[in-house]
């Protein structure tokens, strides 16, 4: 770099006197300059220059003419500007303002590329738009739409309505990662044998969520050419079957997360076609509302879905104690939602506590069923639970004073609903559950006040819903 492009800190000179020597500046005096923000024109690289050396020869004078004094003065003034406008936000380097842009909302992150060039660029930059799902509505040809997507680097694409082809889609972001067609009531299987006519090896998730006109067809096609899906969302596809299901289990290896919630043909074969076709790597799994699967599902899901850390069984009313007790073996689960599932009982619950299961979050809300002999179970071998839904159950203080003394660690308790808890429950919830953040009271009609004094004063809670509750 030449000398002249350099500005150099003055420092005080050393004198012969004894006492430290003060130097006196004229103007405001800028203690971090960062010359880096800006380079400085010739035209102003005079002007710090002047203003340097005219405050350097003042400095130990006791009068000075009034016209040295106002040329000081103009320019010190010219000086702040300089260094206002080199250290105004534009100045930032484009990585920076790309950083800040990041953090915007999608919306405000299109306002940014509006103010000017210099952040229309910085908010283009790829990093900014990392994880953002675009959400559009394909009724025309929009080919200059698809390269702005591609040039900003967004690969996960939600289609709010469809009147064109899918095809126009996967050609115009060719590196697609996730497809969301969820709800839109035109997709069937033709229109998807013919967006998905070649393989996809980027595309790792696709929903398909309430695309009521899709069927087992259109699952052998996705099977055939998108054999890298990891996430695959059929939720209220209901003339998906357990050929459907048997499609998958032939070919898509890397499927990590299975959606079959309200899937009303799928019954204990398509679950032991699942089970039986080595897909090692499913760690999810919904069968929420699936009203033919059994107990014998649930034996084949333990036998044969070993890497399973979830599970979501809601409302499925043929579930019973024993199909809990095949859940039981299954040293990977985390997860078990039980929720509105009428047959299951404190014999489940025992069979979940006895059998060593290690999950962190169990969710019985609404099983008639369930009573504080639950809890006791519960107490005794459900060490590792941090969140408990127990919403409508028949349960009383005293059970949970039984888990109140070993859930020492439980983070979030549902217990709305439940119309026999009293001010007990909540003083004994409130000596013993410290690491509590959310708490669930919504329609438990016989606390008071006092009670929900006590569990407020609990150290770590953040969330306390009462929802209908009132003081009698």
């Amino acid at each position: 770099m030449e000398e002249s492009h350099l500005l150099m800190t003055e420092l005080p000179a050393l004198t012969p006197n004894r006492g430290t020597t003060l130097l006196h500046r004229s103007g405001h005096y800028y203690q971090l300059h960062q010359p880096h923000l800006a380079i400085p024109s010739s035209q102003s690289q005079a002007i710090l220059y002047n203003s340097s050396n005219a405050a350097h020869y003042t400095s130990g004078a006791t009068s000075l003419p009034a016209y040295t004094q106002g040329l000081s003065r103009q320019q010190s003034q010219a000086n702040r500007e300089i260094i206002a406008t080199s250290t105004h936000v534009s100045c930032l380097y484009p990585e920076i303002l790309a950083l800040i842009f990041s953090y915007l909302e999608v919306r405000d992150k299109g306002r940014a590329a509006q103010v000017c060039v210099a952040w229309r660029d910085a908010a283009y930059h790829r990093s900014v738009w990392r994880g953002v799902e675009a959400k559009l509505h394909l009724r025309k040809q929009a080919p200059a739409l698809f390269a702005s997507l591609v040039k900003r680097g967004v690969k996960r694409v939600q289609v709010l309505s469809l009147r064109r082809g899918l095809g126009d889609v996967l050609k115009g972001v060719p590196n697609l990662e996730s497809l969301n067609l969820s709800g839109c009531y035109n997709v069937n299987d033709l229109a998807l044998m013919k967006a998905f006519s070649q393989e996809y090896t980027t595309l790792t998730e696709l929903n398909l969520s309430l695309c009521k006109q899709v069927s087992d067809i259109s699952l052998s096609w996705i099977a055939k050419y998108l054999q890298n899906l990891e996430h695959l969302e059929l939720g209220g596809c209901r003339n998906i079957t357990n050929d459907g299901l048997l499609c998958i289990s032939w070919y898509l290896k890397k499927l990590k997360r299975l959606d079959l919630r309200s899937c009303w043909q799928v019954c204990n074969d398509g679950i032991a076609y699942l089970a039986a076709g080595g897909n090692f790597a499913l760690e999810y799994l919904s069968l929420q509302d699936c009203q033919r699967v059994t107990d014998e599902a649930l034996r084949h899901i333990s036998t044969g879905l070993t890497t399973l850390k979830s599970i979501n069984l809601s409302f499925c009313v043929c579930i019973g104690d024993t199909g809990v007790k095949h859940l039981a073996k299954m040293p990977s689960l985390r997860e078990l939602n039980l929720r509105s599932c009428d047959n299951i009982s404190d014999v489940g619950m025992a069979y979940l506590a006895e059998g060593g299961s290690r999950i962190s979050s169990l969710d019985v809300s609404f099983c008639d069923k369930i009573s504080d002999q639950a809890l006791v179970h519960i107490s005794r071998g459900l060490f590792n639970l941090k969140s408990l839904s127990l919403s409508a159950c028949q349960i009383s203080d005293e059970g949970i004073c039984k888990i109140a003394q070993t859930l020492h660690d439980l983070e979030t308790l549902n217990i709305g609903q439940c119309s026999r808890l009293t001010d007990k429950g909540l003083y004994t919830i409130a000596e013993s559950m410290k690491h509590l953040k959310c708490i669930d009271l919504y329609g438990c009609t016989r606390i008071s006040t006092n009670g929900l004094e006590r569990i407020m004063k609990l150290p770590q809670l953040s969330t306390l819903n009462l929802g209908l509750w009132h003081v009698r």
